[in-house]
């Protein structure tokens, strides 16, 4: 499947005038671009502009209403518990990092869990924003049931990504995973690339190894079985136990202690009823600031130049790879598969925001 490149600054005009055509305002439709954005930018294909068709099917459907607010169910100095009644994800998210940000800076640690709301992007974004403001980040989100559990054949977890952003020189520690082998972006990007799936990233309806991802995509949305496995493959004797530990306690930090829908229990492409939760910590509450960055510095360093594995030129820390993607696209455009450049033309057609009028194709 062929890939063109496309300068970032045209991809972004574009996706915010169809988000704008919708009627978001200017500032949201910026916030749920730079999301797409930065995803793209920093290599994850899976959750870029491959995401939009996902967008565009909630706000048609309704699971996505642009006048949705948020409302306050719970609040403390140092916490909250929001009902984003179907909110747009990126919208609700940033707002929720923001707060948590600003109570962090009045008590020195922030949390605010969202619940009913929609798929938010990539996890780091919004731990990002934190470091941004010399803080420790943390994030979580559960989705819809995409994970078996270890000797299961079901889907009952979501993806649930860990994400974590903690200041460093030259680059931050930039820490962004799902709990399971894979996310189901990564499917769909396969499926559209009409590659197989490698052995050990997903199920069929029988619980058994599965490289066709139409096959495992259309099971997780029929409910019919089967799913992605957890982080560890098939077998607790690779650690499939550790991955599926690591998602019930994604679920525990975002829908238990919301009041927010499980996983086995969110609808299709989270239909309103996805929780997510965000924490900020000023680490200077734990000593002098430089310093504690200092080490954080000098032990990702150590690692860097610890000795490598025969074959190996390079170890990297978290977070390098991704700003070294983000300056090459900036540079030399962002790759798009062509299915997905046909899909953005389709949107774009539907919303009267004509392609070829932002983006420039050779």
């Amino acid at each position: 499947m062929a890939y063109r490149k496309i300068q970032a600054g045209q991809v972004r005009s574009f996706c915010e005038a169809v988000f704008q055509s919708y009627g978001f305002s200017e500032t949201d439709s910026e916030t749920i671009t730079d999301v797409l954005l930065t995803a793209d930018l920093y290599g994850i294909e899976s959750h870029g502009v491959q995401r939009l068709i996902r967008y565009a099917e909630a706000l048609e459907e309704g699971s996505v209403r642009v006048d949705a607010s948020l409302e306050t169910v719970y609040e403390t100095p140092c916490s909250a518990v929001w009902d984003g009644a179907y909110t747009m994800g990126q919208v609700a998210a940033r707002k929720g990092m923001e707060t948590a940000i600003e109570k962090a800076r009045k008590t020195g640690f922030g949390a605010v869990t969202v619940r009913g709301s929609n798929h938010y992007g990539i996890a780091g974004y919004y731990t990002k924003m934190a470091a941004e403001q010399d803080m420790l980040g943390i994030c979580m989100t559960n989705t819809e049931a995409i994970a078996i559990p270890t000797g299961g054949r079901k889907a009952m977890l979501g993806t649930s990504p860990i994400a974590v952003c903690m200041p460093a020189d030259p680059v931050p520690f930039w820490f962004d995973v799902a709990t399971t082998v894979v996310t189901r972006g990564k499917l769909e990007v396969f499926n559209k690339q009409e590659e197989p799936l490698p052995l050990g990233w997903a199920a069929d309806e029988q619980g058994l190894d599965c490289s066709d991802a139409d096959r495992v995509i259309q099971n997780i949305t029929r409910k019919a079985g089967g799913g992605i496995f957890p982080l560890g493959g098939f077998s607790e004797l690779t650690g499939s136990h550790k991955g599926y530990g690591l998602g019930i306690l994604v679920e525990l930090f975002t829908s238990i202690i919301s009041g927010g829908t499980t996983s086995p229990h969110v609808q299709r492409s989270g239909n309103a009823d996805t929780s997510f939760t965000f924490l900020a910590l000023d680490y200077g509450m734990f000593g002098d600031k430089g310093e504690i960055k200092e080490r954080m510095s000098r032990l990702l360093q150590e690692l860097r130049e610890s000795p490598r594995a025969e074959g190996c030129e390079r170890i990297y820390t978290h977070g390098e790879k991704e700003w070294e993607r983000e300056q090459y696209h900036l540079l030399h455009g962002i790759p798009v598969n062509d299915k997905t450049l046909e899909e953005m033309r389709k949107i774009g057609a539907g919303r009267e925001v004509c392609l070829e009028e932002y983006i420039t194709l050779e």
